[in-house]
């Protein structure tokens, strides 16, 4: 038996990258998909067909993650079409890097709002619907520069440090109605974004880590898999760093 099957897992963010490798991976392991971006376009509308070719129910909602009344309405309307919501991934992220002391306060309410909010704004849509079914599985995505911190990224790392404390903290208060929250810390990740920076600038990043690699969306996934499973029953409020090594 497959290890999601007859699941439903609702993932933000997914129409590429990280997020779109985890609804692929789940979705080989039977889980029906739900997923958000900020506009399903002809990216967000080929990820629906090639999930959906995995022979799952698959859909894509428009949705703007930061918004409260609007991340609300989404899980509305997934509860409506695929009955059930087992599984929350809170994966929606951007970036907009600079130094502190030329940081605008766009540039920090933009991250916060987006990587950070809206991971409160699902959990707080979702949390009535898993304490209905007694179960259920969160994972915040967070980042290696979460838990050390990073020059450049004051707003980033103070966005995924907040999910990591969101994770521990409702961890503890949705326990005890068998919902699991837990956070993932991915490290240097070869996707569009970071395929976008020089040789060199990669080379550099793969001299930090000890496995001398960057990781691929599939080893995050991987990861998300085995949080969202019942292999994972009896982890909860934990933080997995995929970083090949970087934070020891």
């Amino acid at each position: 038996m497959k290890l999601l099957e007859g699941k439903t897992a609702l993932i933000t963010g997914a129409a590429r990258g990280i997020g779109k490798a985890i609804a692929m991976k789940f979705a080989s392991e039977g889980a029906n998909i739900a997923f958000t971006d900020l506009n399903i376009d002809e990216v967000g509308m080929a990820t629906e067909h090639e999930i959906s070719s995995l022979g799952v129910k698959c859909k894509g909602y428009a949705s703007n993650a930061a918004d409260f009344d609007d991340s609300h309405k989404v899980v509305d309307e997934v509860l409506k079409d695929f009955g059930r919501i087992d599984i929350l991934i809170n994966n929606a992220g951007i970036t907009k890097d600079g130094l502190i002391m030329r940081m605008s306060e766009q540039q920090w309410d933009a991250v916060i709002n987006v990587n950070l909010k809206s991971a409160f704004n699902f959990i707080h849509a979702i949390t009535p619907i898993m304490m209905r079914q007694r179960s259920g599985s969160i994972v915040n995505m967070s980042s290696v520069v979460g838990v050390s911190g990073n020059a450049g990224q004051a707003n980033y790392s103070a966005s995924k440090a907040g999910m990591i404390g969101l994770a521990k903290s409702t961890a503890k208060e949705l326990g005890s109605r068998g919902i699991r929250v837990n956070a993932i810390a991915p490290g240097f990740i070869i996707t569009e974004m970071t395929g976008q920076l020089s040789e060199e600038v990669r080379n550099e990043w793969a001299k930090q880590i000890p496995l001398r690699r960057g990781g691929t969306p599939e080893d995050v996934a991987n990861v998300a898999l085995f949080l969202a499973s019942d292999i994972s029953s009896y982890v909860s409020g934990q933080v997995i760093n995929v970083c090949g090594g970087m934070n020891t």
